[in-house]
């Protein structure tokens, strides 16, 4: 408990002396190249009052929520056949080392040409940003499970249904997990080129209006968003692994 409460306070004096620091430096330039905290937090407040930043909030967790989820749902099962059939790793896998190297805002103009200027396209693009990355951490989990588990269960008499919801399945899920955890961080990483070229909504959007502005506040409050909801959004999802998932796989180990 002492170190934990000695980490938290290192973790808000590192952030504090930070702000100094950025306080400091932006009283020697320009609003408009750096505004200082104290601006970034009235900025902050105009946006929440007049109700856009909660907007913006909204729209853009729930693109980026739908792409990860899409995107994952697709790269779960297409990666635990790559894991475990050597025939679909070697059909599948000139197509994902190709494709996981095209950087997902190469697509942007293409998906915008094929999907429209809708949230198809926006939600699309995310799910391409994060499928890759969740399909291979899962082939990699399945395929590094213990042969001769494999083995004493099929001795034992496991059919192949057991062996996937007994054994697979539950010595994938940590891959599983921190799969989806770096595919949330890229999902976060392409919603800022999808709503700043396609959209009239969203926190990419809100960033790149301002520019046209030079409302520079307006931007800093953006990032700030993006960083703030990441950062957010992995705890609860390291959350959930340490506590929903844990006590899944606790629990099947008991049986």
């Amino acid at each position: 408990m002492r170190k934990v409460f000695l980490n938290t306070l290192i973790g808000f004096s590192s952030v504090c002396i930070v702000i100094l620091i950025w306080h400091f430096a932006a009283k020697g330039m320009h609003p408009i190249l750096l505004p200082g905290p104290i601006a970034v937090g009235y900025a902050l407040i105009e946006l929440a009052q007049s109700g856009m930043l909660w907007d913006a909030i909204e729209i853009s967790l729930a693109r980026v929520f739908s792409g990860w989820l899409l995107g994952s749902s697709i790269a779960i099962p297409l990666g635990l056949i790559a894991g475990t059939s050597i025939s679909a790793r070697a059909a599948l896998d000139p197509f994902i080392h190709f494709f996981r190297f095209v950087p997902a805002l190469a697509l942007v103009s293409l998906f915008i040409l094929w999907f429209g200027i809708g949230e198809l396209a926006k939600v699309s693009l995310i799910a391409f940003a994060v499928g890759f990355v969740t399909l291979v951490t899962t082939a990699s989990g399945a395929s590094s499970i213990d042969i001769d588990k494999l083995n004493g269960a099929r001795s034992l008499g496991a059919n192949r249904i057991d062996l996937f919801f007994q054994i697979i399945f539950p010595a994938t899920l940590p891959s599983i997990f921190v799969g989806m955890r770096l595919a949330l961080a890229n999902a976060f990483l392409v919603i800022v080129a999808a709503e700043a070229l396609a959209a009239q909504e969203g926190i990419g959007f809100l960033i790149w209006n301002a520019r046209t502005f030079f409302r520079t506040d307006f931007i800093f409050v953006g990032i700030m968003c993006f960083g703030g909801l990441g950062f957010i959004c992995d705890r609860l999802w390291n959350l959930f692994g340490k506590t929903i998932i844990s006590k899944y796989l606790t629990k099947l180990g008991d049986y």
